[in-house]
């Protein structure tokens, strides 16, 4: 029976992952040819009042799709965490567990193993920085068992603001959950960062609206204002940390970025500095 639960899990592990990639490639395909008609057709508008009514039933048109892929992109999301922890649970309790005996030490000198495990452990003391007594506390309000490693994931999360490798390390030893268990959740849930988050939050509307005003040049100025480097979302002194976000629901103030709830609109490449600068920290 677990054997088959798990030949199950894997098949819709594979077959959620391709229906994700398919998605992502078909996008990826055609956004740039639905921004383009919508900007032409804006174009078009600015001669043409007649075509407003198209304008709009467009704008509709690539909202709708995007939403729908949104949603179906979720669903398949959070079935492919499901179906990888099914299948996490089963292999553990299919493959054997063989501890293998520690190599005998000469009474005079210890082994290479047991100096490395020694130094590994006086790093690991050094780096325990993180203070575990949330954990603690969420693991008494929502319980010990595996089937709480989402709802405890997401606590430490909203408490810590991302999740720290100690904290995780606390929550294995104290409960049934299993380091391949958190591997596996908090890679595929979207909204668990494993790095700290800076002191405040940049988000970059890249809907429609924005996309078409010009977002990609509002997003690459605020990385070369802010020194975030490629491939990284957060500034090195961690004051801000950026986020690219599919709509803030101020169309017409686009292109739009919120700072910790602040907005700011209809910017430019030149007036990007600004809309953060109020929330700088001031050189010591």
């Amino acid at each position: 029976m677990i054997r088959t639960l798990a030949h199950i899990s894997a098949a819709a592990i594979a077959a959620l992952t391709l229906l994700l990639l398919i998605d992502w490639a078909v996008a990826a395909s055609r956004q740039p040819k639905d921004d383009q008609l919508v900007k032409d057709i804006q174009e078009k508008v600015k001669t043409d009042a007649s075509l407003a009514g198209k304008l709009a039933a467009e704008q509709k048109r690539v909202t709708d799709y995007r939403r729908s892929r949104k949603l179906r992109d979720n669903w398949a999301a959070n079935g492919l965490i499901v179906a990888a922890i099914v299948f996490l649970v089963c292999a553990n309790r299919i493959l054997p567990r063989q501890i293998p005996a520690p190599p005998r030490e000469s009474p005079g000198r210890p082994s290479l193993s047991s100096r490395l495990a020694r130094i590994q452990n006086g790093r690991l003391q050094k780096t325990m920085v993180c203070p575990t007594t949330f954990v603690d506390e969420a693991v008494a309000r929502l319980g010990r068992h595996r089937e709480a490693a989402i709802a405890l994931l997401q606590a430490i999360q909203q408490h810590y603001r991302y999740l720290p490798d100690d904290a995780l390390r606390h929550l294995c030893e104290i409960t049934e959950i299993t380091p391949a268990q958190i591997a596996g959740a908090s890679s595929f849930y979207g909204q668990f960062r494993r790095s700290p988050v800076g002191e405040h939050v940049v988000k970059v509307c890249h809907g429609t609206a924005c996309h078409v005003a010009g977002a990609r040049q509002i997003t690459e100025e605020l990385r070369r204002y802010l020194d975030i480097a490629e491939g990284q979302d957060t500034d090195p002194s961690r004051q801000f940390t950026m986020e690219e976000v599919a709509c803030l629901g101020c169309c017409s103030l686009a292109p739009v970025l919120m700072v910790d709830g602040h907005t700011a609109g209809r910017l430019t490449p030149n007036t990007v500095p600004e809309a953060v600068r109020p929330f700088e920290k001031a050189p010591t």
